[in-house]
């Protein structure tokens, strides 16, 4: 995928702790540049050097998921993009979306940037709740 070194690159300059992946489906170039990274997906998916979990971010077990810092994505649909950020909001997570096309959300309570580093284009969107609380 092209601009997976960059948005991993970002992520870890800018991440400690659990970050996660939503929907890894086959494709674990951004996850398998990031050690100790947890990704999931509705169905078992294996990808050699990346902890998978089945779970479903619409009914999402939110134990799984307290206490990371980061829920990214890569080519979300825009309903997978809500959940996420009802969940981060709830967890005190930031949200990075690396979308398909112009497919982006609003997510309430989060503030959003265009992040533009070599091949890759992102949102970020930050949590403003958890920026307020000092997380």
């Amino acid at each position: 995928m092209r601009g997976a070194q960059e948005i991993a690159g970002f992520i870890l300059s800018h991440y400690r702790g659990k970050i996660i992946e939503i929907g890894i489906g086959h494709c674990g170039d951004v996850a398998k540049r990031i050690p100790g990274l947890i990704a999931t997906d509705i169905r078992p998916v294996s990808i050699d050097g990346v902890v998978t979990v089945c779970d479903d971010i619409f009914n999402p077990r939110e134990e799984l998921y307290r206490g990371a810092s980061l829920l990214y994505s890569i080519r979300p649909p825009l309903e997978v993009q809500i959940a996420m950020g009802d969940l981060a909001l709830r967890i005190g997570a930031d949200v990075l979306i690396r979308p398909l096309d112009d497919e982006i959300a609003d997510l309430e309570g989060f503030s959003r940037e265009l992040v533009c580093m070599g091949e890759a284009r992102f949102y970020l969107y930050r949590n403003r709740r958890a920026r307020r609380e000092g997380r």
